[in-house]
């Protein structure tokens, strides 16, 4: 036994002699490295004081360093003495840390991870790629399709579980929702718990956060991840008109609850950030005070999750730097692809048209939409190169309405979009582009390549083969399928079409044929290049 206990004595020199700055990384090494998927969640769980106000009285943070890099990550306060830091590895390979903190217990911890190759279903977060459209991380094409549900996170745990199944099921891969709970119409319904210490309905200290509340609400975030849903989180909301008072904290609080929020939730890979939903709505927040939350936000995010402002109605200055996409409620812009292309060219980055009134039988005229005009909107969104947002509100004799309380779906546009999810899988990596925005030419996608057309409310019995000239060659074969975009067919047409040169602008089959359609209202087309062997 003498032996071990020299060995150690020598190794405690040997650290003692070398400079300090070296001495956390012995120690560090000393245990072995966690494991962690890359974009998964590595988490430093440590004990530190409880006593006073933990939430304003401690700092605590971490540098994560890989080959010369360095991501600080804060940390935060999880109640009875708990402290923590959540990190996500955006590389693999091996990482070291090492905490800092006002509080000896928890200041220089150090240690290390590994992480590992990701799974196959996880493609790390959400980012913007080609100017106007979305990838993951791994480069994959993200092509969203979302929906809103506000309060889901708020109801019933009951609710909340066939929310989920809900969900599962359903072709949506980002849903809305706000981190505080709503009071409005169709919810007026208190929550199982609440974000700040404190009596029901408007007596808080915002000084000291319920972390049960934040535990259960990570807890959907991460059950959303594992369905392969974006969580797109609502950070203020008007929908509290003081009944709580979370609308109306002050700047000190405002402040200090997005710093909390953004290091409790910012390690998930799927997390969005919207700084408000209808914001113009919140009178008592000055136009400064967004421009502060979106510049705070992006400071306190290591990993620069994808940011966003949802109008009421007056539109955010979305060309501002902070802004990553253009979140926008416009119901009339995408009964018409032309206009909704209009805003990429006024914003040049992906726009999100995330509502655009709702599927259901409301009386007020953003609560009525018929299914068949819900899936209008989408198509001529998509023909635009944007994308949009799904919502319903069916009344229910419980007022168990999707758009505010989630649960089940009622209307007929998600099987619908569940089949245009089907087609935007086959369309280009890079996204789909208008082919000819200057003219009535109802087309997007890859000149030359790939198109994918929509006709609306029109019905037509022919569409004489015809394309825009930027990428076409005279020679070049096409194959053309009809696709019902209501019953959900796709019909391949017989032959190929072959193009040939008309006029300065575009290009027609060489023996002038057209593409026959049966004389019915939302009929689209794809069109794809084909080798002339084929």
């Amino acid at each position: 036994m003498a032996y071990p206990r020299r060995f150690g004595a020598l190794r405690l020199l040997f650290t003692l002699m070398l400079p300090v700055g070296l001495r956390p990384m012995i120690r560090a090494a000393e245990a072995p490295p966690a494991l962690v998927e890359q974009w998964g969640v590595f988490e430093l769980t440590l004990a530190g004081p409880a006593s006073g106000n933990p939430f304003t009285e401690v700092t605590l943070s971490a540098a994560f360093q890989q080959d010369g890099r360095t991501l600080r990550v804060e940390g935060f306060y999880d109640g009875a003495g708990v402290y923590k830091v959540r990190f996500m590895p955006v590389t693999t390979g091996a990482w070291t840390y090492r905490t800092e903190s006002n509080r000896p217990e928890l200041a220089g911890r150090t240690g290390r991870l590994t992480a590992t190759a990701p799974g196959p279903a996880n493609h790390g977060p959400v980012g913007v790629r080609n100017t106007f459209h979305f990838a993951y991380a791994d480069g994959s094409p993200f092509r969203e399709l979302g929906t809103t549900s506000y309060a889901w996170v708020h109801q019933t745990e009951a609710l909340q579980e066939e929310t989920l199944r809900t969900l599962a099921a359903a072709p949506f891969n980002k849903i809305r929702f706000c981190v505080f709970p709503k009071y409005y119409e169709w919810n007026h319904v208190e929550p199982g718990r609440y974000p700040f210490v404190g009596t029901a309905p408007d007596r808080w200290d915002f000084t000291r956060f319920n972390p049960e509340y934040f535990q259960h609400f990570e807890k959907r975030i991460q059950q959303l991840r594992d369905l392969g849903i974006e969580a797109d989180l609502i950070l203020f909301h008007p929908y509290d008109g003081g009944h709580w008072g979370f609308d109306r904290m002050g700047a000190a609080n405002d402040d200090r609850y997005l710093h909390y929020v953004v290091a409790r939730f910012a390690a998930y890979r799927n997390v969005w950030w919207s700084m408000a939903n209808e914001y113009d709505f919140m009178r008592e927040k000055r136009p400064a005070d967004w421009d502060r939350f979106f510049q705070l936000v992006q400071a306190s995010d290591p990993y620069q999750h994808l940011r966003s402002i949802h109008n009421g109605a007056r539109i955010y200055d979305n060309n501002k730097p902070w802004v990553t996409h253009a979140s926008i409620q416009n119901g009339s812009a995408v009964e018409d692809y032309a206009r909704a292309m209009l805003y990429r060219d006024v914003y040049r980055k992906p726009v999100v048209f995330d509502e655009v009134k709702y599927e259901g039988n409301l009386p007020q005229r953003w609560g009525n939409l018929s299914a068949e005009e819900m899936v209008l909107r989408f198509w001529e969104g998509v023909v635009a190169g944007t994308y949009v947002g799904h919502g319903e509100t069916y009344l229910d004799p419980n007022d168990i309405i999707w758009w505010a309380r989630g649960g089940v779906l009622h209307g007929q546009s998600p099987a619908r979009l569940a089949f245009l999810r089907r087609v935007m899988a086959d369309d280009p990596v890079d996204g789909l582009e208008p082919i000819d925005k200057w003219q009535d030419n109802p087309f997007a996608g890859q000149p030359g390549q790939y198109y994918l057309g929509y006709f609306g409310r029109q019905p037509r019995t022919s569409w004489k083969f015809e394309l825009y000239k930027t990428g076409v060659k005279e020679g070049m074969s096409f194959r053309v399928e009809v696709i019902d975009t209501w019953n959900m067919t796709i019909t391949p047409v017989p032959g190929l079409f072959v193009a040939k040169k008309q006029g300065d602008y575009t290009f027609a089959d060489q023996d002038g044929k057209s593409v026959p359609l049966p004389g019915t209202p939302f009929m689209a087309l794809r069109i794809r290049r084909v080798e002339q062997a084929d």
